[in-house]
């Protein structure tokens, strides 16, 4: 008698992504994973307020579009954007043709360039925001805020320094993806994932 088939195995449990392999590999192996050079944190800025009045599967899915369109996010390429880029990028199907936000993208790039030239960095504005102390682990996701003292204070910040489209929400969105807070749920194993990366690039920071 031939043997039964295995049982599939159960899905491992995730704050969210279950069901689409791109979400699941997002959740499993970089939200809530430290973002700490400027490049990478002037990316994920721009694409969280892209995703502003959407949902983020349908950013995820427009990533590689998004970079080929953006130069790779570099902020130097970006901010020499002009009327011409503008038009390309709103021409553009394989991205999110808003013109707020694509104006907004090239003027966050010219920002960035303007606060390091005066001696500062994305990245050290970005992690001052992190909280003094650990905020509760959450257990389900109605514990997860969607803004903070600290997201409003960064908002406020990056807002003085010539940010655009980076509210609290969208703020304390990124804080989250660049592992500034971990918001992954109690019970989810990429939380000890996230918290190992976020402890491994702080040894390096220290």
């Amino acid at each position: 008698m031939p043997a039964s088939p295995a049982a599939p195995s159960p899905e491992p449990f995730r704050c969210f992504g279950t069901g689409d392999a791109l979400y699941e590999a997002y959740h499993d192996t970089e939200w809530g994973h430290p973002v700490r050079d400027d490049r990478g944190l002037f990316e994920r800025v721009s694409l969280e307020a892209f995703q502003s009045g959407l949902s983020w599967i349908t950013v995820l899915r427009r990533r590689e579009t998004f970079r080929a369109a953006f130069d790779d996010f570099a902020p130097e390429v970006v901010a020499a954007y002009g009327d011409a880029d503008v038009a390309r990028l709103l021409a553009d199907p394989g991205i999110i043709r808003n013109r707020a936000k694509v104006e907004a993208t090239v003027a966050n790039a010219r920002a960035l360039l303007a606060l390091q030239a005066a001696g500062g960095s994305l990245t050290e504005l970005f992690w001052s925001a992190a909280p003094d102390a650990a905020p509760p682990v959450p257990r389900v996701p109605g514990d997860v805020p969607a803004t903070t003292p600290e997201s409003v204070a960064l908002a406020k910040s990056l807002k003085a320094k010539g940010f655009r489209f980076v509210g609290p929400t969208t703020a304390y969105a990124a804080m989250q993806a660049c592992g500034v807070v971990d918001d992954h749920l109690g019970e989810c194993p990429a939380r000890a994932v996230a918290e190992a990366a976020r402890a491994a690039i702080e040894g390096v920071h220290a």
